[in-house]
């Protein structure tokens, strides 16, 4: 799912195209030896390196040896092109030689004006169904307006170009011994899932990512939905679990009750979501910037836990990686958008060998340093009973 390339419409309500993406890049194999301990600091350099869905290069990959003898492997793709599944799925068929013909046209291929015809075409034949999602759109909408809070509508987030000072998001990888992490998690009652989300929730407590009214976490648990043949880029679905933060350490059964709740909403969520989707090429940008704005008047988590991550994907050169991490990254932040989103919380991890890899990304106006990261995230950890290695 990464040989390919987004093509935009001339015409700017048309929806974009997949083309296949031309050269791939080559591998970036650094000529200099690291030290060890600038591992996630190498990691960091290759995750700003630009990566670009409709030009390219979509993806990068770079090799770098360190000083102890070991080798890190930095594989850095667009979210426009593929999430996280869908890249490990892509990484699989890489070290099994396997190599999929997507069937995309090669970029340009129609002249501009027959292009534009056809997408106009195409725009006018679903302008019916346009129509039936935005009668199916009103009611949701004005049910949503009733539920948000007062204190939401009377601070309303204005989403601007994000201009300013771009800001260094510390980020952090966190590696927990497999069965230490079960042990704790059935202990408390819960689950590997709900252990994971419970650390997300309790660290996002820590850094004031809470709600005023009363105090609870807003936690956005990323959902798989990727089937087989599935070649979507973002194959997930967003459920949100409001988590009240005490006595989530000595005890999950709450936070797993929660969790239950909101998968068994997520399908009619999905549904609803899946009638709006007629109307995404034709919402100006000026309405998708105020949508946005009121998704984010409420402070919440992202929070994407893979699980069981295959062992195929940590065997780039055919043996067992010592660790592997994945995590989501906001390249260009400006400190306009943190202070206009009110910081940046993301957990995202797996399970793979015998650890739990947990990436953290944080950014709050008080907190902006990964040694105090580091600090939070073990503290949070040694709340739950967990003894952790921190990189």
């Amino acid at each position: 799912m990464l040989g390919r390339r987004i093509e935009r419409s001339p015409l700017p309500f048309a929806r974009h195209r997949w083309i296949s993406p031309g050269v791939s890049p080559d591998i970036d194999i650094a000529g200099h030896s690291r030290p060890r301990a600038e591992l996630i600091d190498w990691a960091d350099e290759r995750a700003h390196l630009p990566v670009d869905p409709e030009w390219g290069p979509g993806w990068h990959l770079g090799v770098q040896s360190f000083s102890d003898g070991s080798t890190g492997v930095s594989l850095v793709a667009s979210h426009c092109l593929v999430d996280g599944v869908g890249g490990g799925l892509a990484i699989a068929d890489a070290i099994e030689g396997n190599v999929r013909d997507l069937g995309y046209p090669p970029p340009r291929s129609g002249t501009r004006l027959v292009t534009a015809l056809s997408d106009a075409r195409q725009t006018v034949q679903g302008l019916p169904e346009a129509a039936r999602a935005l009668v199916a759109a009103t009611k949701p909408a004005r049910r949503r307006k009733r539920n948000i809070a007062p204190s939401v509508l009377s601070r309303p987030l204005v989403i601007g170009a994000g201009t300013g000072d771009v800001v260094a998001v510390p980020a952090i990888v966190i590696f927990v011994d497999l069965d230490d992490w079960d042990h704790r998690a059935k202990a408390l009652g819960g689950t590997s899932n709900s252990l994971f989300t419970a650390f997300a929730a309790k660290l996002a407590e820590r850094v004031g990512c809470r709600r005023a009214d009363d105090g609870r976490i807003r936690v956005g648990i990323t959902v798989n939905d990727r089937s087989e043949g599935d070649l979507r880029a973002n194959a997930f679905s967003l459920a949100n679990v409001d988590v009240d933060p005490s006595g989530l350490t000595t005890d999950l059964s709450g936070v797993r009750t929660s969790i239950k709740h909101a998968l068994a909403a997520l399908p009619e969520a999905v549904a609803e979501s899946a009638q709006l989707q007629p109307l995404i090429p034709l919402t100006p940008e000026w309405l998708a910037k105020r949508m946005t704005g009121t998704l984010l008047a409420t402070p919440a988590v992202g929070c994407s836990y893979l699980g069981d991550i295959d062992p195929m994907i940590g065997r780039p050169d055919g043996s067992d990686a010592d660790s592997l991490f994945v995590r989501g990254v906001t390249q260009h932040v400006t400190r306009q958008i943190v202070e206009q989103v009110r910081g940046m919380t993301a957990v995202s991890g797996g399970r793979i060998g015998d650890k739990v890899s947990i990436a953290v990304l944080v950014y709050e106006l008080d907190l902006n340093a990964k040694s105090d990261l580091r600090e939070l995230a073990a503290e949070t950890l040694t709340e739950f009973g967990l003894s952790v290695a921190i990189v």
